[in-house]
């Protein structure tokens, strides 16, 4: 699609995703019981991959081309001592994702997965080579001051989300994860995450990279008195969003929409793009069918996104690395489980009496 700077929001309302395939889940997970083990055996990967192979619309379920899309910006409220490092720590991460160095390259040539970092609103002037350049802007602004970004500028942001999913439909991806880098960015996710909820930003607000105790309460004091000063508690998404959130934030968001048009299962990571995710269902309702959770992250905010979008996360492992690196453990998992799958050894072949599903789930 062709989105010029031109498009309001009115387009973000007109979008509308198709349901899953219904009928592909239940044929899944008939094969999983027709699989020689006990029934339910793989628990929730058993309906996981049901999900996804629903999303696909095929019962041969594919996910051996894949990659973490990485939305890259840096967020002005830094000015306000919200985070331990300056913004010059983002380009520093930036240039080492494009080489695969960092945590999540690392991560993803492990499982085979591709990175693909998005520069969608560095402070940073210079191409990165190997970062597919999507500047909306030089970072946004300081939001305790004004809003982060116009309307114009969140609306464009999304839209270029949408369209890197597309680009990733049409080269053949079968799914994607969700990556982010850009300091600041617990501060924005929680502030849209509160907003969103309608709750305390205490409840929602954690240490990021790991605050000490009165920046903690700084940064959710200056939440809380954002909230308040844009009212945040009676206003849309799409103006959560451009007041208090991030390109970064924006960019994964239309990444999580665009999964939904073109049927690409979407890998959730932790806070930052379970709060895209929020603001994608909240945009085009239906959104959340395409979400794959991944770990359960530190945040305190990771709680009340499961809980709103309806999902649990598989993993627990206190992790607070962020760029998607959960979303990659959650691949390998899931690889794993279609090792399963793809096998199909029968009962008839071990000589083995299946196993009968009688009323409700075995134990």
């Amino acid at each position: 699609m062709d989105y010029s700077e031109k498009r309001i929001s009115a387009d973000i309302r007109k979008l509308s995703v198709d349901m899953p395939d219904k009928s592909v889940y239940e044929a899944v997970l008939r094969n999983w019981d027709a699989v020689a083990k006990p029934l339910d055996g793989l628990g929730r990967f058993e309906t996981l991959t049901a999900r996804i192979g629903a999303i696909q619309g095929t019962e041969e379920i594919d996910i051996s081309k894949k990659a973490v899309v990485i939305m890259c910006a840096d967020n002005g409220i830094v000015a306000e001592g919200v985070s331990q490092s300056g913004q010059e720590v983002t380009t520093a991460v930036v240039r080492q994702m494009a080489r695969g160095a960092s945590s999540v390259g690392k991560m993803a040539a492990l499982i085979g997965a591709d990175t693909i970092p998005v520069d969608i609103g560095m402070k940073e002037e210079e191409h990165i080579p190997g970062v597919l350049e999507r500047k909306i802007r030089h970072g946004t602004n300081n939001f305790r001051t004004g809003p982060a970004m116009t309307e114009a500028e969140a609306v464009r942001a999304i839209f270029t989300g949408i369209e890197v999913a597309e680009d990733c439909k049409r080269q053949g991806y079968r799914i994607l994860a969700t990556g982010e880098m850009g300091i600041g960015n617990t501060t924005t996710s929680s502030a849209v995450v509160a907003a969103l909820l309608k709750c305390g930003a205490d409840s929602v607000t954690g240490r990021g990279a790991g605050l000490c105790d009165e920046k903690l309460l700084r940064k959710r004091r200056i939440i809380a008195e954002a909230i308040d000063k844009y009212r945040l508690y009676e206003a849309q998404p799409l103006r959560v969003l451009e007041t208090v959130g991030g390109l970064d934030l924006a960019g994964l968001t239309g990444l999580c929409i665009g999964g939904g048009l073109c049927h690409l299962p979407v890998v959730l990571d932790g806070v930052i793009s379970m709060a895209a995710a929020l603001l994608a269902e909240r945009l085009v309702p239906g959104t959340a069918q395409y979400f794959i959770p991944s770990h359960k992250g530190k945040e305190p905010a990771v709680e009340k996104l499961m809980e709103a979008l309806r999902l649990e996360p598989v993993i627990d492992g206190k992790m607070a690395l962020g760029e998607g690196t959960g979303a990659m453990m959650m691949l390998s998992l899931l690889d794993m489980a279609l090792s399963v799958y793809r096998g199909r050894t029968s009962f008839a072949d071990i000589r083995v009496k299946p196993y009968e599903r009688y009323e409700g789930k075995t134990e």
